[in-house]
């Protein structure tokens, strides 16, 4: 149960999905350019086409801001410091990743940042679950996702030594 009324539920709810959407507008500023970049690399054969990105991902963070918002609502940021943190953090990783990788066509420091952010992802991940297992729970696509986009990053930046360096 939330001690919190149910209009500052909905308001802590809004104010998660901002946060999330915030971050991932941050990605997409670096990604302007990234359809034509990325349409002239090599790709593995399994690769997805491009037009799948963009639902994924706003999936993704809509299920992130629901987990975000479920642990705080059990005793806000002061109870759930750490686990909030380490989910702020891992969101700022995540939208550093399209910087790296589209802006500055860094291929192995890509790679680095989202192996870092599979680490944070599985530790608050852990962490949501011990505080509200479905919070948890939603954690699971967006892990299996940046697994996957991982492969992916490493395929890419293996199939391009002379673009990604």
């Amino acid at each position: 149960m939330s001690p919190y009324s149910k209009q500052k539920q909905a308001l802590g709810l809004l104010g998660w999905l901002a946060v999330c959407f915030a971050a991932s507008a941050v990605g997409a500023v670096a990604s302007i350019q990234a359809s034509a970049f990325y349409g002239q690399l090599a790709q593995p054969d399994w690769a997805p086409p491009a037009s799948v990105f963009g639902p994924v991902w706003t999936t993704l963070y809509a299920l992130m801001g629901v987990a975000a918002w479920l642990v705080w609502r059990r005793g806000g940021v002061q109870r759930q410091r750490w686990a909030l943190t380490l989910f702020l953090v891992q969101l700022a990783v995540n939208a550093l990743w399209s910087w790296v990788f589209f802006v500055w066509h860094q291929g192995a420091l890509g790679f680095a940042n989202i192996l870092l952010l599979i680490v944070l992802v599985a530790g608050t991940l852990v962490g949501f679950w011990r505080v509200q297992r479905l919070a948890g729970a939603l954690l699971v696509p967006y892990l299996l996702w940046i697994s996957f986009a991982a492969a992916l990053n490493y395929s890419v930046w293996q199939l391009n030594p002379q673009v990604l360096g």
